[in-house]
Order: structure tokens, then sequence, then C-alpha cells
């Protein structure tokens, strides 16, 4: 195992970066219900079965109803990883910087594996789709995104969430929809073409990741499923952590090399995130499988 360091960078003054990168947004933080634990199985216990209400006269006696819980878990049984080595020699030329550079990087890296797990998800959520000549609905046929429609999907995600009667962890929680590059592009445009008051109240409380646009905040992300976008109630789909891991960067000295069987001589930065994923059975509803094309 070798590194190549470009001889002209020994010269030079390190910078504060070791080399800027584009970092794709993240949203997960957003838009998901995290939940940091030590435990490997988180219990999430629902009622599945709602009881009735009764009607009753004077006089008579109460008639109590039964009901059912069911428990969903999220187990943190698998991780993803990053190691990272530095040849002793090189963080001795190049300086303490590149060991922080490198762990802002790994930090970046672990981020955006969790939005793109988060995303591949979408196979638990509620379909969302074209239904008919264009009408979207619950349906799993792809609709194509366009600056005439971008309403009516914005429209159609509100009006399935109260159908689910989930307004109420709507209004608690928000709603969002996480589009793509192209899909944002023409939610831009159909903002801007509907009045000056319109446009320049959703353009001016937008930033660079999002804006907030008919009640729903609108996010972007490279990492969605090909065919798929992310709509609903925020906090409803559970993203289960492991605390002891997070955000730590564990440096060792002179790791094993387990391919010559020796060490090397030098550092390796690594990194870790146990992590897993529950769409709730009570509330998948809530949260939406938008197919586009």
């Amino acid at each position: 195992m070798a590194n190549t360091f470009n001889t002209g960078t020994y010269a030079q003054a390190w910078a504060t970066k070791l080399q800027e990168r584009l970092a794709r947004p993240t949203n997960w933080k957003e838009v998901a219900d995290v939940r940091y634990t030590d435990a490997r199985i988180l219990n999430l216990p629902y009622m599945s079965t709602t009881p009735s209400v009764q009607t009753g006269t004077a006089g008579t006696g109460i008639s109590f109803q039964p009901f059912a819980l069911t428990n969903s878990t999220v187990t943190m049984s698998t991780y993803r990883e990053l190691g990272i080595y530095i040849d002793r020699a090189d963080l001795a030329q190049v300086g303490y910087e590149l060991q922080m550079d490198i762990a802002d990087r790994q930090g970046q890296l672990i981020n955006e594996i969790v939005e793109s797990l988060l995303l591949a998800e979408h196979a638990n959520w509620t379909n969302l789709g074209d239904t008919g000549g264009g009408a979207v609905g619950l349906a799993s046929t792809a609709l194509t995104v366009s600056a005439s429609n971008v309403d009516n999907i914005i429209r159609a995600v509100k009006r399935e969430v109260r159908v689910a009667n989930g307004w109420s962890q709507a209004q608690r929680n928000g709603l969002f929809i996480i589009w793509r590059p192209a899909d944002f592009e023409l939610l831009e445009e159909f903002v801007q073409a509907n009045g000056f008051t319109v446009a320049d109240a959703a353009l001016k409380d937008g930033t660079l990741e999002g804006l907030r646009y008919m009640g729903v905040d609108h996010y972007v992300s490279n990492d969605l499923a090909a065919g798929h976008l992310f709509a609903g109630v925020k906090r409803i789909e559970v993203l289960g952590i492991c605390r002891a891991t997070w955000g730590q960067l564990n440096i060792i000295q002179n790791p094993s090399d387990a391919a010559a069987f020796n060490n090397l001589s030098g550092v390796g930065l690594h990194v870790r995130a146990d992590i897993g994923f529950l769409a709730p059975g009570g509330l998948s509803s809530l949260i939406f499988d938008v197919n586009v094309s």
C-alpha cells in the first residue's frame, strides 16, 4: 500500500483544507426521526388496531373495547466505515492539517452515505404516481415532472396526508419533498412564473439547499434512487444511529496491512456509522415514494 503526493506540495504552506470538494447536499437530519442510542435494537411499539367508540345509555354498563399493540424494531447490526492510511513521513512533511482535512472529508462522506441509504428505503414507503391521464395519486406508475405539474405533486402529497389522517402530525412536524436537481429547477421556474409577490417570498426564503413553498419544505439531493423522490411528513421515517460510534475518529498508530502480513509505518484514520432504518407500520402511509421517470 502506498500513497502518492505531488512533490510540489511539500514546499508549499499547507492550506487549511487539503482540497476543496463538492459536498453533495444531505437532508436526512431534516426529514428523518433520528434516534441516537447505544442499544442494538430500538423498539418502537404502536397501536395496530384502533378501539371503536361505543354508544351508551344512562344506567347501562361500560363496554370496554380491546386494542392491540404491535412492536416495530430498528436493528443496528451493520455499519458503514471508512479508513484512510497516511505514511508517517508524509504526515510530518505536509503537517497536522492533513489529518484534520481527511477527518473532515470522512465526515462528509459518511453523511452522504447515510443520505443515500435513507433514500434507498423507498420500497417501504407508500407509492405516489400517475393514476391515469397525468393525475397524481396513490399509484406506482411513474410520472414525468414538469414546470406545469410540480404544484400538482405538492397538492397530492398534502391531500394524501389528510386522507391518511396525518394532518396533526404534518402540522407538528412539517411536510417535505426531496427533489432531483432538475426537478428542483422546475419548481423554481413554477414559483418565479406565479406572480412577483409569491415568487419574491419563496425565492427570498429559499437557500442553496431548498425553499419553503405551499407550506412544504423543498430539498434537493443527488442521492435519490433512480426514478424515486421522497415526500411526506417529517420525522416519520426512523433512523437509528449507534451513539458510541457516531462521529468518532479513531487514530490507529502503525496499522496492520492484512494483505502483506506486516505493519505500516504511519497512522490510520477510521470512522464508522452503525445505522438502521424503519418506516413505522402505523405511520408509513404518511411518507411517499414518488415514482418519476
